[in-house]
């Protein structure tokens, strides 16, 4: 299967408006190197075993096809695949050739049922319009003791102003907002995000069990860390696209803490504290 291709035309499209030609390439590298040594952690933690089939749905830039090979060596299958063509390029430049790794939709018949020992997905579920349909497919992939480990970050609210939970209030309400706006959701769309637990229940797996870690940095903030929050999260995720959500005075007080130029930059405060919840549930068949 290696080298499988989809149309980049082909409508297809997620809940958050994912689709073939969206690129969260640099986000997701960042992220992935933020987040290392806990997600690293995690896999070690999962019982792989030489010779495993693997499967990463929703590989993203690749990071974690490497971490997962590290774990099921030698004689093992690794594979990834993602919507993405950005996403797949990066992987393939990341990986080593042994990697399969394909550009198309999770759904998309590709491989043999009771084709993989293990499916790690993260991130990635409450992108799906049915959530619950995408790990019943999951499980027809799985041989007999197989198991799904669905990974979600920010089941609890992250901290983001040690100082200021008011504000930290506000702001997190206003990105909810404006994604519901943006891509004309509601709060009942939203709830896969917290749901990992019964969405494997109504997948009838069984052994589910989960295991939630907390992600945590301090000023000073090391390269990796201070480049995912300054760069995907101050500058891009919030900003002017926050300013219809919040109050004047909140939206100065915010972009104040999102400019690396202003003597307020949160990100240089010694009472910086970040925290960021990050959750994996699995289940077997």
């Amino acid at each position: 299967m290696t080298g499988v291709r989809v149309d980049i035309d082909k409508p297809l499209t997620g809940l958050l408006g994912d689709t073939t030609a969206r690129d969260y390439a640099d986000k997701l590298s960042k992220f992935n190197a933020y987040a290392k040594p806990e997600l690293r952690r995690l896999i070690r933690g999962l019982d792989l075993r030489p010779g495993m089939h693997v499967l990463d749905a929703g590989c993203g830039t690749g990071d974690a096809l490497n971490w997962l090979l590290s774990e099921v060596t030698p004689s093992a299958r690794v594979v990834g695949v993602d919507l993405a063509a950005a996403h797949v390029a990066a992987a393939r430049l990341l990986v080593p050739p042994e990697i399969q790794i394909h550009q198309a939709d999770l759904f998309d018949a590709m491989f043999e049922p009771a084709s993989f020992d293990f499916i790690w997905c993260v991130n990635t579920i409450n992108h799906l319009a049915d959530p619950v349909d995408g790990a019943i497919h999951f499980a027809t992939l799985l041989r007999p003791g197989g198991r799904v480990a669905l990974g979600q970050s920010s089941l609890l609210p992250d901290m983001y102003f040690a100082w200021d939970a008011r504000l930290e209030r506000a702001t997190n309400d206003a990105v909810r907002r404006y994604y519901q706006d943006r891509y004309h959701i509601d709060e009942d769309d939203l709830k896969a995000v917290r749901a990992l637990v019964g969405i494997l229940r109504q997948a009838t797996l069984r052994n589910i069990t989960t295991h939630t870690v907390m992600i945590e940095r301090i000023w000073p903030l090391d390269e990796a860390t201070h480049a995912y929050l300054c760069e995907t999260i101050f500058r891009d995720t919030w900003g002017e696209r926050l300013r219809p959500y919040l109050s004047a005075d909140d939206y100065q007080q915010l972009a104040r803490l999102c400019n690396p130029l202003h003597r307020d930059f949160a990100l240089r405060r010694p009472d910086f504290h970040f925290l960021q919840s990050f959750t994996l549930a699995t289940g077997e068949i």
